[in-house]
């Protein structure tokens, strides 16, 4: 061999079998570079997320936790993740031969965990840069946060907290090129070929499905929103187009409940919106009878027996006033921790379901564009961007709200749940604590020690002696003509009760117990006293506490709680019409006018100004201008508001408003008209 052949490259000199050993060797050296790069930014990555996690996120205290929940997200959970698939990783090493297809399939064992945890964290990215921004408007905070960042990572330079954020999204976009590139340097004939084919598309999907769940996120975000906007912000914001849109959406249901156009239907989301709407029913319900127990336990706590003078020093009545105050002050006040362990949760439960509800709300509304948008394809050929926009829309709602509403009517189940274990937990508490409080005083009472048959027959003859004594009072009572138990009618109402009266008949009508104020677009306002027909027995959500009603000139709802049935018993006269003035009267002279009096002495001759129609026995109907005789000026209670009078022989109370004194005639000698 000559010295010019010794310096020829190898390739020129090797046989094809040679050849074929480098190009393989050159290929393995490749593969191998692009497995070191894949283990080792593996290796740097989690070292970072951990510095995050436990030094930088413990340095920040002076973050509100809310902010850091929002800043970290689930990066324990992606640390916890990326930690198995690192330790994984590594142990490949020690398998070189089939290192590169235990790699594809490593891949496509954690593709779903990656993306589980991967697109939580991406879709609360945003958010993090928002406070990030909110962050730098404060140069002090700023500083502050900026130092901690530099002296745990020196690299993040300026960019402090963004620098940090944006890593496990970087993280996450890059493993396909990593096993792009792993793929690149492996000969297609190998074994692992295929398999890194699958894990490089796998994890291309991953990062799709991350960036529609962004997508879709944004979307709820924009449309789970809860604005407590008044009357005159709402109509502010009425204009042409919604006004359209909106009539649209109408038109549409209105064929479909017709049936010119087909409905649309998804039995797998229409199985999950109605246990969305029972579970909704369920959590509205349990605030309601919570609410009304809470307020009853604060009326049973206000009334104290202890502090009543019973003029009992000695007996059972001391030992139970004993029992009573120590009830009052010991256990009854633990058990008010029922309003933050139960109400508190049940209310936050309450307002979690209003974000749901929206984007439920804004899924039919896309829906119905959707089956418009159909319509048109049908006829035109071909959409603009906006309504395909509108489709893509309700495929993003439509889409979360399948994954989403499963999981969100677990958890609402759960913690309803929770609720009522607690409040169970707390009656229980209750009782243990008032049996073991009642204990001593128990042990001083005379029955403690009775057989069974023994104080059976002492409960009997108490009960008996008790009966006993309440029929006496009832007789007694029953001499003594007790106060109405209904308010007086407003002056002049008697001709719109008359009118009610003849629409919806007896059974219908209501009387306001005290005022009301609508706080709603479709509430009224009434006053005390005020007569009203009801039309419906609840609102349109199907809630019992509000009654459609009608006072003869309106229709609203009210408060099913100050209503009470108005109850009308016939005068053994009829009522004549309300007496006026004679228009056809020649006299010239003045009319005389009738002076209402605030206070009406006893035994006094009064007349009645206005009609009025007894509701029960205790009452007596008056005409306009009839003599009355006013025996007491108030009623048992003391109320100014009713007067006892006597009335063609027969004695009932009557508004004391509806009476009044007659002058004396006029000095110079009126007369009245002949």
């Amino acid at each position: 061999m000559t010295d010019r052949e010794a310096d020829e490259p190898p390739s020129r000199t090797r046989s094809p079998d040679g050849e074929s050993r480098v190009s393989e060797d050159k290929w393995s050296l490749h593969q191998r570079l692009a497995i070191r790069e894949l283990i080792d930014t593996e290796v740097s990555y989690l070292r970072m997320l951990r510095l995050c996690a436990l030094d930088i996120r413990s340095r920040l205290q002076q973050l509100p936790q809310g902010d850091l929940d929002v800043l970290f997200s689930n990066i324990d959970d992606i640390i916890e993740v990326n930690s198995r698939f690192l330790q994984d990783l590594q142990e490949t090493d020690s398998r070189e031969e089939e290192q590169v297809q235990l790699i594809g399939n490593l891949f496509l064992e954690f593709q779903e965990a990656l993306e589980r945890v991967y697109k939580v964290y991406c879709a609360n990215y945003d958010q993090a840069l928002l406070l990030v921004d909110l962050y730098r408007k404060e140069p002090e905070l700023q500083h502050q946060i900026q130092g901690i960042i530099e002296a745990v990572v020196p690299q993040a330079g300026p960019s402090g907290l963004t620098f940090l954020l944006v890593i496990p999204l970087q993280r996450i976009t890059k493993y396909p090129l990593l096993l792009q590139k792993i793929l690149e340097n492996t000969l297609p004939d190998a074994s692992a070929y295929p398999v890194l084919q699958r894990a490089t598309s796998a994890l291309q999907d991953v990062n799709s499905n991350i960036n529609e769940y962004r997508r879709r996120k944004e979307i709820a975000s924009k449309y789970t929103k809860v604005e407590q906007l008044t009357l005159r912000e709402r109509l502010a914001r009425i204009n042409m187009h919604t006004l359209s849109k909106k009539t649209t959406w109408l038109s549409q249901l209105l064929k479909q409940e017709a049936g010119l156009v087909p409905r649309t239907e998804d039995k797998e989301f229409d199985d999950l919106e109605e246990r969305f709407h029972w579970v909704s029913l369920c959590v509205t319900e349990l605030k309601n009878n919570v609410a009304a127990y809470l307020d009853n336990l604060g009326a049973f706590l206000r009334f104290q027996p202890q502090d009543c003078d019973l003029d009992t020093p000695e007996g059972p009545v001391v030992q139970y006033r004993i029992l009573a105050r120590d009830l009052q002050l010991q256990a009854f006040p633990e058990f008010q921790r029922l309003e933050g362990l139960v109400w508190r949760p049940l209310c936050s439960l309450a307002r979690a379901l209003a974000g749901p509800q929206n984007l439920i709300n804004k899924r039919l509304h896309k829906l119905l564009d959707l089956e418009r948008l159909e319509e048109k394809l049908q006829e035109v050929g071909r959409v603009t961007c906006e309504e395909e926009e509108a489709r893509l829309t309700y495929q993003a709602l439509n889409s979360l709200l399948v994954d989403e509403l499963p999981q969100f009517n677990q958890l609402t189940v759960q913690w309803l749940g929770q609720i009522l274990r607690t409040f169970m937990a707390l009656q229980r508490d209750l009782a243990k604590q008032v049996l073991q409080t009642a204990e001593g005083s128990l042990a001083q009472l005379p029955h403690l020690h009775l057989p069974e048959p023994a104080f059976r027959k002492l409960v009997e003859d108490t009960l008996a002696q008790a009966g006993h004594q309440l029929r006496s009072f009832q007789e007694d009572f029953e001499k003594v003509l007790p106060s109405p138990s209904v308010q007086p009618l407003l002056p002049g109402a008697e001709r719109q009760v008359q009118a009610l009266l003849s629409k919806y008949g007896p059974g219908k009508l209501y009387q306001v117990t005290s005022n009301v104020s609508g706080a709603g677009t479709l509430d009224l306002t009434l006053p005390r006293g005020q007569i009203v027909a009801l039309l419906q027995n609840k609102d349109t959500k199907g809630n019992s506490s509000r009654w459609l009603v009608d006072t003869g000139g309106h229709r609203g709802y009210v408060p099913a709680g100050k209503l009470e049935l108005y109850h009308i018993v016939p005068s053994d006269k009829k009522l004549g019409g309300q007496s006026g003035p004679r228009e056809d009267a020649q006299h010239l002279t003045p009319e005389r006018t009738l002076a209402p009096v605030p206070s009406i002495p006893t035994r006094t001759q009064v007349v009645a100004v206005y009609p009025f129609v007894a509701r029960s026995s205790h009452e007596v109907s008056l005409q306009v201008g009839q003599p009355v005789t006013v025996l007491e000026a108030q009623d048992k209670k003391g109320n100014p508001d009713w007067s006892l009078v006597e009335v063609d022989g027969q004695r009932g109370y009557v508004p004391s408003n509806f009476l009044a004194r007659t002058p004396s005639p006029a000095p110079w000698g009126w007369s009245l008209p002949s």
